[in-house]
């Protein structure tokens, strides 16, 4: 029997936004910002076989379509810890509530979210399998 397959897919996005780390005993703790740099993960067992979009795991447009709002009303241009609810949003805690966003608007697949706020730091956050 042949084992079965997996497509991963992924839509990148960016925005401007800043935040402050109330707990960090460092400058982090004062307001500051970011480029961020975000990557949603879409995965499926196999790829439609027919219709628009045939050969695909999804249409990227159809990830933008869950994705653009949250980017657009809560975090391009944003202060993360009055738009977002989180006391502290750290990368960790943003990834973790880009996920349960759009895990609550029923985006098929979603498997991890991942998040820069630095070209050399970020988080990434998936269900665990347990």
């Amino acid at each position: 029997m042949n084992p079965p397959h997996q497509w991963t897919i992924y839509k990148e996005f960016r925005f401007e936004a800043a935040h402050r780390l109330p707990h960090h005993q460092g400058k982090c703790s004062r307001l500051h910002g970011h480029s961020w740099v975000g990557r949603v993960y879409v995965s499926r067992d196999r790829l439609h076989e027919t219709g628009p979009q045939q050969g695909m795991v999804m249409d990227f447009g159809e990830i933008s379509a869950y994705l653009d709002p949250l980017v657009e009303n809560f975090l391009d241009h944003y202060y993360l810890n009055e738009t977002t609810g989180l006391e502290s949003p750290t990368s960790e805690a943003i990834a973790q509530w880009i996920f349960e966003k759009l895990e609550a608007a029923k985006l098929p697949g979603l498997c991890m979210v991942e998040i820069r706020e630095t070209c050399t730091s970020g988080a990434q956050y998936r269900r665990s399998n347990e």
